[in-house]
């Protein structure tokens, strides 16, 4: 389904936004969207679209005796006519709200993004140009040697608007792909799954994944059944991924500072300057990762424990979270960095790991006298936030490696881990690669991680299915 043609630019509709306010300060957020997706089941396409869209966010702030106040209204499919009642609503907003505890002055303007005035990218089916041919040719090798083949493609891009009464004007184009395929058996008691994430689908193989799926699905032939237990595990990239973007939403410097969380001190203040992983490994935030790239600066429709809509503009720089094994880093607005007497440190919108590793996961596993490899972890849930344990599941396929080989599937576990522990614990981390972090793909997709060794990952219980 594709959005009604409409006549005024987003940066004209930020720009009349701005006319319009007759608050003490204003912020406008114009993004506009487009989407193209692919679908199939059982060797078939199934469904294929282009969608497109549009949001206007308006932040007014109003001064007051007590303190400044701020109003956040967001809209729809917004174009010119519309924008004086949507000003006027966060206006409204503000004068309402109490004072804002995170406000401070807006960002001061500086040279404009020189695409400012542009229209916005756009994608469209073409992104699947090279990619659906060969995902066909996949479909018909899958069909001949007994797998079908399920899973989706999409690709999305933004391009965000951002201008203020302070005198911004930025703009960022943000691409974002996914690709999920998952192979079964045709009388579907074993499945493998693999992802990529991508920026245009010119680097992502469906026979590749294709040929990976299929050897996973053979290493199912044999089944082990195993009981619950701690043991040596191969957690692979997109696992690792998963565990560590679920430490970075939970590295919060306001609630560490004030006792809530694994990173918060028992002796009060936070655990910043503290070893806390035995290898070196370098947690980052890197807007400008090569193939990673994200926002160059903070984009907040709305605020939050550690991100302030007054902070719109603010420049992202890379960020270490952790450095060689050491904590130095906890996400922070900047009136949560004056609250704990941290540095400021917005959330960056990319992932990576780096331990100085070489090996590939397959050489790790080649390394392993006894031991599992995952295949992914799903379904993952925060049990205390004091030592940030999880608890998950292994999803389509784990693996029984002997004498560095894979020699069979075995059963699925539930686990009961927490990252930061496992940082502490892991032995071993293999080469950095870019990774699909599986559970969280609707929300965080670029990412970049070694396989860790953990020498007695906890499966605390077994799990049914395949």
């Amino acid at each position: 389904m594709t959005s009604p043609a409409r006549t005024t630019a987003p940066h004209e509709l930020v720009e009349r936004a701005l006319d319009l306010s007759r608050a003490d300060g204003c912020v406008v957020i114009a993004d506009e969207s487009s989407s193209a997706n692919l679908r199939w089941a059982g060797n078939t396409l199934t469904t294929n679209g282009v969608t497109r869209g549009r949001t206007v966010t308006v932040i007014a702030t109003v001064d007051g005796a007590e303190g400044t106040a701020s109003g956040v209204v967001a809209r729809s499919g917004s174009d010119a006519t519309e924008l004086e009642p949507l000003v006027r609503a966060a206006e409204e907003a503000a004068r309402r709200a109490g004072p804002a505890e995170d406000a401070r002055g807006l960002v001061a303007g500086g040279p404009p993004s020189d695409d400012f005035t542009a229209p916005p990218a756009e994608t469209s089916s073409a992104v699947f140009e090279a990619f659906a041919p060969a995902l066909g040719e996949s479909f018909a090798r899958a069909g001949s040697e007994g797998r079908e083949l399920y899973g989706f493609a999409q690709h999305e891009v933004v391009s965000s608007y951002l201008g203020t009464s302070a005198g911004l004007r930025l703009r960022h184009d943000q691409p974002t792909g996914t690709v999920e395929l998952n192979a079964k058996s045709p009388d579907h008691t074993r499945s493998a799954w693999a992802g990529r994430a991508t920026r245009d689908f010119s680097d992502v193989d469906p026979a590749a994944l294709d040929a990976e799926l299929a050897r996973r699905l053979a290493w199912a032939n044999r089944r082990v059944e195993l009981p619950a237990g701690r043991y040596e595990t191969l957690l692979p990239p997109t696992a690792v991924a998963d565990l560590m973007v679920y430490q970075l939403w939970s590295a919060s410097a306001r609630d560490a500072a004030e006792g809530r969380t694994v990173f918060s001190s028992p002796g009060g203040g936070t655990r910043v300057g503290e070893k806390v992983a035995r290898l070196p490994l370098t947690l980052r935030g890197a807007p400008t990762a090569d193939g990673l790239q994200c926002a160059p600066f903070v984009l907040a429709h709305s605020s939050g424990d550690d991100v302030s809509v007054f902070d719109n503009g603010l420049p992202l720089e890379d960020t270490e979270w952790i450095s060689e094994g050491t904590l130095s880093r906890l996400v922070s607005s900047r009136h949560t960095a004056e609250l704990t007497g941290l540095p400021a440190a917005p959330m960056v919108d990319n992932l990576i790991l780096e331990g100085g590793g070489e090996q590939s996961l397959e050489e790790m596993v080649a390394g392993t006298e006894r031991g599992l490899l995952l295949t992914c972890l799903w379904y993952i849930r925060e049990v205390d936030p004091a030592t940030l344990l999880l608890t998950g599941l292994t999803r389509d396929g784990v693996y029984l490696v002997e004498g560095g080989e894979v020699v069979g599937a075995v059963n699925n576990f539930r686990f009961n881990e927490s990252p930061v522990d496992l940082l502490a614990r892991a032995e071993e981390a293999g080469r950095t690669e870019r990774c699909l972090p599986r559970e969280w793909s609707d929300y965080f997709t670029r990412a970049a991680m070694p396989a860790l060794r953990v020498p007695d990952f906890n499966m605390s219980s077994v799990s049914p299915g395949v």
